[in-house]
């Protein structure tokens, strides 16, 4: 399915689904670098003025959920570098904290010369927390705050790393960072809207889909090596956070939120498509969703 990969180039054979490790994903980061600098703008900033009411809402409101979701995601990750379990895993989990720092270039850049609203990098965040929802603040600065300073104080506290990775990559990254891709991309394409936010918003996509296939490896391995610890660390962790998630899932009840309606799609597909990814990298990792509740 578009937008939604179980993992990163996963290879199935028969029943079996084999996963990359992190030195096979650290040696595809290595391939895969591009610059937030150098996607072009220019039919953007052409673009840019003659957009309506709706479609300026649903950027501005993407813009804002993607700028808080990075700067808590970039400051909020050095403890699970500190919890790595091997030199390999060190090395590709350092690269996903590049990549969230350039993502966050990426928007703030799109921000300075498309929207024509200059301003530093803590200022777009800011501006941006104003935006958000109380659920939405609930997980990246509440819950992944919390989750974050646990594993820090415990770096060798297996349930504490699986609660992490939890909330971090099966969670933010998967079932809100790529359901919120799907939709927003989807919408852009199809009239032709804003190619180098859609370029750039694409490659941020490819490295998401990078980091989630981490996680669900760290997930089904510990599973698999500590099935009295990881399995109810997960359920742990998605119980707390389900009832948050299922409410930023409904964007057009959020203040400010984007028009659904417009957009062609309403709160019950995106709900649908978020539940079906998450069931799935479940289902791999090995505690079915239906075993949380």
């Amino acid at each position: 399915m578009v937008g939604d990969r179980a993992c990163d180039d996963a290879i199935v054979t028969g029943d079996e689904i084999q996963l990359n490790d992190p030195q096979t994903l650290y040696e595809r980061w290595e391939g895969a670098q591009w610059n937030p600098f150098t996607v072009p703008l220019g039919r953007d900033q052409e673009q840019w003025s003659g957009l309506g009411e709706t479609d300026r809402g649903l950027i501005y409101w993407v813009l804002s959920s993607l700028m808080v979701a990075e700067e808590r995601i970039t400051t909020k990750f050095s403890g699970l570098v500190g919890a790595h379990g091997s030199e390999e895993e060190a090395s590709f989990l350092a690269t996903q904290q590049v990549d969230e720092a350039r993502h966050m270039q990426f928007y703030a850049r799109f921000q300075n010369e498309v929207i024509a609203d200059p301003a530093t990098v803590a200022a777009h965040v800011d501006r941006s927390r104003e935006q958000v929802s109380p659920a939405f603040e609930q997980i990246f600065d509440v819950e992944l705050v919390q989750a974050h300073e646990h594993l820090v104080a415990n770096p060798g506290d297996l349930a504490a790393k699986v609660q992490f990775v939890t909330l971090y990559h099966l969670i933010l990254e998967s079932t809100l960072g790529l359901t919120t891709f799907k939709f927003v991309t989807d919408y852009l394409k199809e009239h032709e809207l804003l190619p180098g936010f859609v370029d750039g918003y694409s490659k941020i996509h490819h490295d998401e889909t990078r980091h989630i296939g981490y996680g669900v490896w760290f997930l089904r391995e510990s599973v698999r090596e500590s099935p009295e610890v990881a399995p109810a660390a997960v359920r742990e962790m998605l119980r707390k956070l389900l009832p948050s998630v299922a409410e930023s899932l409904s964007p057009s009840s959020e203040p400010g939120g984007p028009d659904i309606e417009a957009l062609g799609v309403d709160d019950e597909q995106i709900r649908e498509f978020a539940l079906g990814g998450l069931t799935r990298r479940l289902e791999i990792i090995g505690v079915p969703l239906e075993s949380v509740f």
